[in-house]
């Protein structure tokens, strides 16, 4: 079956989504959305194994939001919160992204090329063998990690870029990791968090992910490959025990 084309200028929201699930349900494995301008919500639900969906433009908030299957690959920037409670799938971001990316994602992978705002990965959660996975190219603003519960983190900091240099990282973590390139300052760690060297052994475990990240964008891995991490961890998996009263 050809590839579905959709011209999404001057359509809202709600018309957008129903052709695209229209065109997945008519079996379409390829979907091209033209003039996307701010159009919240595209993907959200979605399902179906080998279907891609290429946004070119800007999407609006909640892209891929309960997505589980599709990859969708967005020519420009993104707004808050991509893959927001994603289940399966993977969203790469030709660009920079908004705040809350991957907000309580469960599974799947989300790529952004450059950075994202604040509170990226925020309640992430992982569950027998869904992991989820964020990966962002350039830097992360304030509270990334932000009360994770599970899955995996990394900010690469490429192009010079400092991965992390604002405060609350991590505050809150009790399961999953955050890797970052280079160390994180001690005073943008959050309450509940603690950081150590990555390993050898641990940065091998996430070589595949940051292979599949440079390939996702053309990108030559071997510097990535070749640099020091910090991992990002709980120290404990109840960072707010003293903050409650028990009798």
């Amino acid at each position: 079956m050809a590839a579905v084309r959709i011209d999404a200028k001057d359509l809202h929201y709600t018309p957008l989504n129903q052709q695209i699930r229209a065109a997945v349900a008519s079996g379409a494995k390829e979907i091209v959305i033209d003039n996307v301008l701010g159009q919240r919500f595209i993907g959200d639900g979605l399902r179906g194994d080998g279907v891609t969906v290429t946004v070119n433009g800007v999407p609006g908030g909640d892209l891929a939001m309960f997505m589980s299957g599709p990859t969708i690959i967005v020519h420009g920037n993104a707004d808050h919160a991509p893959g927001n409670t994603m289940d399966r799938g993977k969203v790469i971001i030709h660009g920079s992204a908004g705040d809350a990316v991957a907000h309580s994602m469960r599974g799947g992978r989300v790529y952004v090329r450059d950075n994202i705002g604040y509170r990226g990965g925020i309640h992430m959660k992982q569950y027998q063998e869904k992991r989820p996975i964020l990966v962002v190219g350039g830097s992360a603003r304030a509270f990334l990690g932000e009360y994770m519960a599970g899955g995996l983190l990394i900010v690469l900091g490429m192009n010079g870029a400092i991965p992390v240099s604002e405060r609350g990282t991590g505050s809150g973590i009790h399961g999953g990791e955050i890797i970052v390139r280079g160390m994180v300052a001690e005073q943008y760690l959050g309450v509940g968090a603690k950081q150590q060297p990555l390993t050898p052994g641990q940065k091998e475990k996430i070589r595949p992910i940051i292979e599949d990240f440079s390939q996702a964008f053309a990108i030559d891995p071997a510097p990535l490959l070749a640099a020091e991490y910090s991992r990002i961890i709980p120290a404990s998996a109840r960072p707010f025990a003293n903050k409650y009263t028990w009798e």
